[in-house]
């Protein structure tokens, strides 16, 4: 196999799409250093398991010696995408993109190359351009090419309403192609439309047209739903390694070949060859080991990933708590002493009071090892007491009367 070949090859592993292969195919032969984009509008400040399929594709251009350009859409951020919206979304402020971008940089380079990465905010040309610019280039596409998107579409046959600044949406992203001179762009199958834009749009600017490489929506851990933080299905790179742990051992049987597959950068013979002996009767939770070990020891790293696994078996194998649960110190205000389900959410074992009060219902919520059933139960001054939520979610407090 060529070297060409077997980049091809590296590359088609857990893509989608590429459009067009031959281009590509021609780029990788030409000798000379591509430049790989993709683009993160930052509407939120972490990424997660879902994020690095795309991101572990850039990992492999790198490994290949191309140079990734990570562009941080700060401008677009401002607009919202509308992919996949039935209304107009909401933009964000300056203040939420900066703040969101913020942590970015730290975050990719768990995966990526410094030295092979430039990270690029669109800003820095998008900024820049006058009303004149805009215009003439909102000239370079026409409205019915934009109705031709199935969420554009769907609203406008259903009488729903289209800002006009969320034409621009794609129109700017493409725009970036040009700016930067793209030779490969990569995205999530939902961005399709948008890359191609990216592709007319350097056309029109006479430059050649960008490879485009669609990467899969990756599953939450539901194994129904994309992966997301608002659906809380996903699992952040930088949680615990402890919760990350857990939270791969969750997955379904089923899913766990998936995360495999667009996850683990285990060659997929070695899988394959994993999977038949799950099918010869291995046992499929010392496989899901293998996953977890390997996903934790590369966001962590292999001390903490050995350190999640004996804990991990400790908890649930053995029934025993964790050795490291945050110890915390709580004032009651009277010899009543504090509320359980306020303490919760102070604690961060609930995001809130209404997510507390559905745990108890569930019997989800522990203390000192017993099922609590009382939404008004207080703790008295004086106790100290292991809180514990679901099956990952610890605390040691110790309540005093102030």
């Amino acid at each position: 196999m060529s070297n060409v070949d077997s980049a091809l090859s590296l590359l088609r592993r857990g893509a989608e799409e590429i459009i067009r292969e031959d281009e590509l195919k021609a780029r990788l032969g030409s000798g000379r250093v591509l430049r790989i984009k993709a683009g993160f509008d930052p509407t939120a400040p972490d990424l997660h398991l879902g994020h690095t399929v795309l991101i572990n594709k850039l990992r492999q251009f790198q490994t290949l010696g191309h140079q990734v350009v990570f562009l941080i859409g700060d401008f677009t951020g401002m607009i919202g995408d509308p992919t996949g919206r039935s209304a107009t979304r909401k933009p964000l402020t300056p203040e939420d993109v900066a703040h969101n971008a913020e942590t970015y940089r730290e975050q990719i380079f768990r995966i990526l190359d410094p030295a092979q990465t430039e990270v690029v905010f669109n800003s820095q040309w998008m900024g820049q351009m006058t009303a004149t610019d805009m215009i003439q280039l909102a000239s370079r596409y026409t409205v019915a090419r934009m109705l031709e998107r199935d969420d554009f579409h769907k609203r406008y046959q259903s009488n729903q309403s289209i800002a006009v600044h969320e034409f621009l949406y794609p129109l700017v992203q493409g725009y970036d192609s040009v700016a930067l001179k793209a030779d490969v762009e990569l995205g999530g199958t939902d961005q399709k439309f948008n890359l191609l834009v990216g592709r007319e749009l350097q056309r029109e600017y006479g430059q050649p047209p960008q490879v485009l490489i669609t990467t899969p929506v990756l599953e939450g851990l539901d194994g129904v739903q994309k992966m997301s933080k608002s659906l809380n299905n996903y699992v952040g790179i930088r949680e615990p390694a402890g919760e990350m742990y857990g939270k791969l051992m969750s997955i379904s049987d089923e899913l766990m070949w998936r995360y495999f597959e667009l996850l683990s950068f285990r060659p997929l013979s070695e899988i394959e060859t994993l999977r038949g002996q799950v099918a010869g009767g291995m046992n499929p939770r010392d496989a899901k080991f293998q996953l977890a070990d390997e996903l934790v020891g590369r966001f962590h790293d292999a001390e903490a990933a050995r350190r999640a696994h004996e804990e991990f078996v400790a908890r649930f194998q053995k029934g025993a708590m964790p050795s490291d649960m945050p110890e915390h110190e709580v004032m009651a205000e009277d010899d009543q002493g504090i509320a359980l389900v306020p303490l919760l959410k102070s604690l961060g074992l609930v995001p809130s009071t209404s997510e507390a009060l559905r745990m108890i219902k569930q019997r989800a919520v522990r203390v000192d090892g017993e099922r609590i059933e009382q939404q008004d139960l207080s703790l008295a001054p004086g106790g100290r007491h292991v809180l514990q939520v679901g099956k990952r979610r610890f605390a040691r407090v110790s309540v005093k009367k102030s």
